[in-house]
């Protein structure tokens, strides 16, 4: 089991930035990916980012951004504290939404950002934090 918690949402106007952290603990030796997701109401859940963390496997440390925020958010690791991070920047009011942080324990390395940023892969959720942005 690997429990997740994420913190650090928030509102912030157009053109700000927040950045967001899960904490995750349990069996995280497992994980091989993780991601962060949004949903905003009445939208489908989307794949926002997504890092691949098996240490010592081929592709460790490859990341993965969906479109819409290629150059704007950044996702990174620290393994010491088992927390991930989504910096994020030039915030849009399109950005608001819910913020899931997911984990997965079964799949090995891709190197398709369609395939890491899946929502269908992921076994373990976060709760989410809300994050909204005003114009």
């Amino acid at each position: 089991q690997v429990q997740l918690v994420e913190s650090g949402g928030g509102s912030v106007q157009a053109g700000g930035s927040l950045r967001l952290s899960c904490a995750a603990s349990g069996y995280t030796s497992s994980v091989n990916y993780m991601g962060w997701f949004r949903q905003a109401p009445g939208k489908e859940r989307e794949g926002v980012a997504a890092i691949y963390i098996s240490f010592g496997s081929i592709g460790f440390g490859s990341t993965y951004y969906a479109d819409s925020v290629k150059g704007r958010f950044t996702i990174s690791q620290d393994n010491a504290k088992n927390t991930l991070y989504l910096q994020m920047n030039s915030l849009q009011p399109e950005d608001s939404a819910m913020y899931l942080c997911a984990a997965d324990t079964a799949h090995g390395w891709y190197s398709s950002a369609a395939f890491a940023l899946r929502r269908t892969m992921y076994n373990y959720w976060g709760q989410g934090t809300q994050v909204t942005v005003s114009s």
